[in-house]
């Protein structure tokens, strides 16, 4: 986490002498609009805060522009409840733990999650700090997931709803789970935009955003070009079995599955099914060369257990629109483990999410290395 010295803030007057202190991270969405309302109704004392996580010599004229709408959209809901909005500048711990993690993977030849990184190190770390800091008890957020005190231990469940973001909270640990509120834990996002419209918010209507937040017309490589510094030059295409197939434009350009726009044609299709930043070459194969059973993971978050004591079976999604399969999880070392699955996997790719779940629990999850 990134820790600074930083001005403390006052509670809102309108909310004195209410529940708890609460802070709700607000995106200037639906979603964290009506957390904010929901927990106001509740009877906490809620404030509203936008993070400012953007750096400046990233944005275009336009891209400050619709950031700075952002932060008015969550002022004006927060305005409307009658509720303090804060708006603190966590640019430099946004671009180290987030940006520039995202450029390292792909350097590497792998394949990241920013909103996953952004949950772990930004939402829940900074921005819990700050809270912390600045005399609030506990922070919110609008994601779709539920947390449950058990035996005195934090829990993360799913939520019902086919908008679970579970995957994405499964790298958080126990500790952050008892600072965090979630009131949209049960609700389904039909649900919360009605009461956002049956409550007159400002933002009922604005449509879900689909992007990469830094990357709001989702070309990836075109800001890696921009903003990665030195990245790995072009080397060559190679079979399974290491003939050469011809030459890729650098390994940042692909990822595992990707077909289209490859450069090469075989006649049949081909798929990306290896990157190797160390010889900068890519795998092309053929479909079947898609699938495994056997996924390797590091960094192992657990939430629902201190350590694992043996193999286990789970539930597992290897990527965020994947079904869950059942899969057995076996520690393979300090924070790794090794999941072998009953029906194979396709294009399983390295720096991607694993989240593990037993039942509606979520008891963790590993980035997934080669």
């Amino acid at each position: 986490r990134c820790r600074r010295r930083r001005t403390k803030v006052k509670s809102s007057p309108t909310n004195n002498g209410r529940g708890p202190r609460i802070l709700v991270g607000m995106s200037g969405g639906v979603d964290s609009s009506v957390a904010a309302l929901l927990l106001l109704e509740a009877g906490y004392d809620v404030s509203g805060i936008t993070m400012r996580l953007k750096p400046r010599h990233i944005l275009s004229g336009e891209q400050a522009a619709a950031m700075e709408r952002e932060i008015a959209d969550a002022a004006a809901v927060c305005a409307k409840l009658g509720i303090a909005h804060f708006a603190p500048d966590f640019s430099a711990a946004f671009e180290k733990n987030v940006i520039g993690a995202f450029i390292s993977a792909y350097s590497a030849g792998e394949t990241p999650n920013p909103c996953f990184l952004c949950n772990q190190t930004i939402k829940f770390g900074v921005m819990l700090d700050w809270a912390l800091e600045n005399g609030f008890d506990k922070i919110a957020t609008g994601h779709y997931a539920e947390i449950a005190l058990e035996n005195g231990r934090a829990l993360l469940k799913r939520s019902p709803d086919k908008k679970d973001q579970s995957y994405f909270l499964s790298g958080l640990t126990p500790a952050q789970l008892s600072r965090t509120v979630i009131p949209l834990n049960r609700m389904g996002k039909a649900e919360a935009r009605a009461l956002a419209e049956r409550h007159g918010l400002p933002v009922a209507k604005k449509p879900d955003s689909q992007e990469i937040c830094f990357i709001p017309d989702n070309n990836y490589i075109s800001f890696l070009e921009r903003f990665g510094g030195s990245l790995p030059g072009p080397g060559n295409f190679v079979s399974p079995d290491g003939a050469v197939l011809g030459r890729h434009g650098g390994i940042y350009r692909y990822t595992i599955g990707h077909r289209k726009g490859l450069g090469v044609t075989f006649g049949e299709p081909r798929f990306v099914t290896g990157i190797d930043s160390v010889k900068n070459t890519v795998t092309l194969g053929r479909d079947g060369d898609r699938y495994t059973t056997e996924v390797r993971l590091r960094a192992l978050n657990l939430i629902a257990a201190d350590a694992l004591e043996g193999p286990v079976w789970v539930e597992a999604k290897v990527r965020y629109a994947a079904k869950p399969d059942r899969a057995l999880l076996t520690p393979a070392g300090a924070n790794t483990a090794r999941l072998v699955f009953d029906t194979p996997q396709r294009a399983v790719t390295p720096g991607q999410v694993a989240a593990l779940y037993t039942g509606d629990y979520v008891l963790g999850s590993g980035i997934i290395t080669r």
